[in-house]
C-alpha cells in the first residue's frame, strides 16, 4: 500500500509531477495492500495458461497454412485430447500453483519487491528482465539435467514428457514436484536483482508465454523471438520432447549457450547436419545409435 493519500502528497514526496503511468499506478494501487497486488499473479497466470495456448488452437482452425510450420506434422491431437491437457493443467493450477502463490508472499517481501513510487524506467525493466531470463535459464538447465537422471525422470519428469509432440497447453503440464522445483530458478532472478512489482508481474507472465511458444509444436518463421540471440525456440525444444526419456540433449529452457558449452546439443546438431545433407541429396551412413538414417522420412534422431 502506498504511503500517500493523494497525488499531491506523492508529488511532494518525489519532488516532481507524476508521469501518466505513475498516476495510473497511484489511482489503482494506493488503497490496495502489497499482498493483494502480489496475488494478481494468480489471475495473470490463469490468463496466460488459457489464452496463449488457445491462440495456437485458433491458428490451426482458422489458418490452414499454419500446418506448413508444424514440427511433427504426423502427430495431431484431437480437440478432446487438447482440452484434457488443459483440464489437467487447471487442476494443477488450482491445487498447487494458486496456493503456492498465496503463501509465497513473505519471500517476495523479504527480497524487496516494491510497489512504491517512482515506477522503474523502461530501460530498468528491460535490463532486469534480461537478467532474470539469464539466471533462470542457467539454473533451469542444471535442474533439467537432474530431472533426466534415472531417478528424476522416472519419479518426476516423465509426466511432462507424456507429450512427445508438445502443444502449448502442455508447457505447464508436469508433476506437482516439478512445478515446485522449477519455481526456484524463476525466483532467483528477482531475489538477486529485486525490482518493482510491475517488473515481477511481467517476468512471471513473459516466462510462461515463452514456455508456451517453445512447446507450441510450430516453428513459425515470423515470430519476434527469432531475432533474440541464442534463443532456442520451438524447434529446438521439440527435439528434446521427441527423444523423450533417452534425451541427454537440449536441456536449455530459453537460450542455447549452456547446451553448446557443456556439449548437450550434439544429438540435435547431428540431426541438423543430417537433414541438411538429405535436402542437398547427399547420402548418409546407414546406422548410428540404433537409428536408421537412410530413411528421409525420419525427422528426428535419437540423442547422442
Amino acid at each position: 500500500m502506498l504511503p500517500y493519500r493523494t497525488v499531491q502528497e506523492a508529488e511532494t514526496a518525489l519532488g516532481r509531477s507524476l508521469t501518466a503511468a505513475e498516476t495510473l499506478w497511484f489511482n489503482y494501487s494506493a488503497t490496495k495492500s502489497d499482498y493483494f497486488l502480489f496475488c494478481h499473479n494468480i489471475l495473470f497466470l490463469f490468463l496466460v495458461f488459457t489464452l496463449f495456448p488457445t491462440f495456437y488452437v485458433l491458428l490451426e482452425f482458422l489458418y490452414t497454412k499454419i500446418h506448413t510450420y508444424k514440427i511433427q506434422p504426423k502427430v495431431k491431437l484431437s480437440y478432446s485430447q487438447t482440452f484434457r491437457c488443459y483440464r489437467d493443467v487447471m487442476r494443477m493450477f488450482l491445487l498447487v500453483v494458486g496456493p503456492l502463490q498465496l503463501v509465497s508472499y513473505p519471500s517476495i517481501a523479504m527480497i524487496g519487491i516494491r510497489t512504491s513510487l517512482p515506477l522503474p524506467s523502461l530501460g530498468e525493466i528491460v535490463a532486469q528482465l534480461v537478467v532474470y531470463f539469464i539466471i533462470e535459464d542457467y539454473t533451469n538447465y542444471w535442474i533439467h539435467r537432474f530431472l533426466h537422471s534415472k531417478w528424476g525422470y522416472e519419479t518426476i519428469h516423465r509426466v511432462h514428457h507424456e507429450y512427445t509432440a508438445p502443444i502449448g497447453f502442455a508447457a505447464p503440464y508436469a508433476h506437482w514436484a516439478e512445478v515446485l522445483i522449477l519455481g526456484i530458478p524463476s525466483f532467483l532472478g528477482p531475489a538477486i536483482v529485486p525490482g518493482h512489482m510491475i517488473t515481477f508481474w511481467l517476468w512471471i507472465a513473459l516466462r510462461q508465454i515463452e514456455a508456451i511458444e517453445t512447446h507450441s509444436g510450430y516453428d513459425i518463421p515470423w515470430t519476434p523471438t527469432k531475432y533474440i540471440p541464442f534463443y532456442g525456440g520451438a524447434e529446438y525444444h521439440d527435439y528434446h520432447h521427441y527423444v523423450g526419456g533417452q534425451s541427454q540433449s537440449n536441456f536449455a529452457s530459453v537460450f542455447t549457450y549452456c547446451d553448446y558449452i557443456y556439449g548437450t546439443d550434439k544429438g540435435y546438431r547431428y540431426q541438423k547436419r543430417l537433414l541438411k545433407q538429405l535436402k542437398e541429396g547427399v547420402k548418409s551412413p546407414g546406422f548410428q545409435n540404433g537409428v536408421s538414417y537412410n530413411n528421409p522420412s525420419t525427422v528426428y534422431l535419437k540423442s547422442e
